[in-house]
């Protein structure tokens, strides 16, 4: 879930007084038990559910789950997917940090996301599931029958992936610096039990597939769902009720910031930031399911009806989400001091694991913490496995082995899962947080930019395939510029943020939304003069019947051979 409009959630160079931390043993043991069984019930996936006489040798075994999961599995792994460990640490942070604008709207937008998800995903599960489809990219070049088109989704979709991966290890991170886990001084123990956790998710996942992440999440969801309610229900009663909380963060937050001279941020949403806060929440919700991991989850399901069902039920976590921002205004109340490893250096990140650890037994806090380390092993490894479908299916099919075998995709898949990831990992190590952010905020307003080619295509071939694409690469070029030209004022850094006013106005809206416009209107015109003009455009391999296809409709292979599954070219 990408919910962090500017980079202010990244380590602050505020030093506090204190000692460099020392380790929390029981907290560290209670975390250190759950992980190993996570990390079981992850090589043991591989048994679950089986993969046929083929094994988990084919995408849509290894990278779909066989396409065969239910409502509850469904509902766990798109829960697992989408509220990760990053939104649940940065979330409150940006509610401690600056207020409601940069962490509250991630609350609506999960609210709206949901119909949207109802009315399009179904009709992509529908056709994907008659032409046999992984990817949007395979959609999109099936749909309008090019494959310049197709790449470029499937570039667009794996580059803004591979920051959110990354996001998933500073989750895990912040849970190793509060338990005092580390060292300043000495950069390889620093970064040990990171590597030593995602070389267990990069082999249960190179095992299990998609199947270890859909076990995991039940855990991981139990875990969460357990550790916000005691909280939202214990704290609030500690600190003096919400009353007192709540006039807490008033007085922080409207205090004036040494680097601006204006207040750190809002409480409530001023009449000045409505327009951020809605365009925010609206292009995130319009981006969200554009992402490769949640595709690949809706993909996984084995019924259109089993994604109508998850759109009802999954606002649930929207619940949860809502609780757990709130937990930003407690740590306020509680005086939470969210310091790095020696003691000094004030991480927003850390301030939820710093509140469990600083007010709940350490038996406890380990479960709380085991649940955000464990919640970003889940979407990196479907994070993981959706970039490297793309890239076997739209890059290496499609542009260098075209007669390529379903086992050798699997095959490909694989290894290109452990390349995505350990790339993320070498990220994380060797970058700073700030940077990985930055580039997070890049992907979200790219993603949004595959909207038009994806959606239109769920229901009209009116748009020209080459307009699509022109519209994509303006838009792109756009969010890129506008989002460079937002220079922290703190860090007086580029990309420091997405939230920029419209070309000639004072109205200040999230980046993605104006990118999103200029694509559209491009895309649009360019449609109107390529038809006027007659410029060929590409095959269609779709019918109208596909798109409301139910489980027992037959693929299309099996019908005919007149509607070919090899690359659009």
């Amino acid at each position: 879930m990408s919910i962090v409009p500017s980079s202010a959630g990244a380590t602050s160079a505020v030093m506090a007084e204190g000692p460099a931390r020392s380790i929390d043993g029981v907290a560290l043991a209670v975390v250190v038990v759950l992980f190993v069984l996570v990390g079981v019930l992850g090589f043991y996936a591989a048994r679950w559910r089986g993969g046929g006489k083929e094994g988990l040798h084919t995408l849509d075994e290894w990278g779909l789950g066989g396409r065969k999961f239910g409502s509850w599995v469904t509902w766990f792994l798109l829960g697992g997917d989408l509220y990760t460990a990053y939104t649940f640490v940065a979330v409150p942070a940006a509610m401690w940090a600056t207020g409601a604008v940069s962490g509250f709207f991630a609350v609506p937008y999960t609210i709206v996301l949901y119909p949207i998800v109802f009315l399009l995903m179904s009709r992509l599960w529908s056709v994907s599931h008659r032409h046999g489809f992984v990817t949007t990219a395979d959609f999109v070049g099936g749909r309008y029958g090019s494959k310049p088109l197709s790449i470029a989704i499937a570039l667009t979709g794996m580059v803004a992936t591979m920051p959110y991966i990354a996001l998933q290890l500073v989750g895990i991170k912040a849970v190793l610096t509060v338990l005092g886990v580390g060292s300043t001084d000495n950069p390889l123990l620093n970064d040990l039990p990171l590597v030593i956790a995602f070389v267990v998710l990069a082999a249960y996942t190179f095992t299990s597939g998609l199947r270890a992440p859909a076990m995991i999440a039940v855990v991981k969801d139990v875990l969460i769902y357990l550790a916000v309610i005691v909280a939202i229900i214990y704290l609030p009663a500690k600190f003096g009720g919400w009353g007192t909380i709540f006039d807490a963060a008033q007085t922080k937050l409207t205090a004036l910031s040494p680097a601006t001279g204006k207040p750190v941020g809002a409480i409530i949403p001023g009449a000045a930031s409505y327009s951020a806060y809605w365009t925010l929440a609206l292009g995130s919700a319009l981006a969200l399911f554009m992402y490769p991991h949640s595709v690949t989850g809706v993909l996984a399901t084995k019924s259109r009806n089993t994604i109508r069902k998850n759109a009802a039920l999954l606002p649930l976590y929207s619940l949860v989400l809502g609780f757990l921002a709130l937990l930003g205004y407690v740590a306020i109340a509680a005086g939470t001091k969210p310091t790095e490893l020696d003691g000094k250096t004030i991480n927003p990140q850390l301030v939820v694991p710093q509140l469990f650890l600083d007010n709940f037994p350490s038996w406890f806090a380990g479960v709380a913490l085991a649940a955000i380390a464990v919640g970003a092993l889940v979407p990196a490894a479907i994070m993981s496995i959706a970039a490297a479908n793309l890239f076997t299916r739209n890059i290496y099919r499609d542009v260098f082995r075209p007669d390529v075998t379903p086992r050798t995709e699997a095959k490909v898949s694989k290894i290109a899962s452990l390349v995505v990831k350990f790339g993320a990992l070498i990220f994380v190590i060797t970058m700073d947080q700030s940077a990985a952010i930055n580039l997070q905020l890049l992907g979200g307003i790219w993603i949004l930019q595959t909207f038009p080619s994806i959606v239109a295509g769920l229901y009209t071939r009116w748009f020209h395939r080459w307009a699509l694409l022109a519209g994509w690469a303006a838009g792109i070029i756009y969010g890129t510029v506008a989002a460079y030209n937002v220079v922290s004022p703190a860090t007086k850094q580029h990309f420091g943020g997405s939230i920029a006013a419209i070309p000639g106005t004072d109205v200040q809206v999230y980046i993605a939304v104006v990118a999103f416009a200029i694509n559209g209107m491009v895309a649009v015109l360019l449609t109107l003069v390529f038809h006027a003009m007659k410029l060929a455009d590409g095959k269609d391999i779709t019918r109208s019947s596909d798109y409301g296809a139910n489980e027992d409709n037959p693929k299309v292979v099996k019908l005919s051979t007149e509607l070919p599954q090899t690359p659009i070219a």
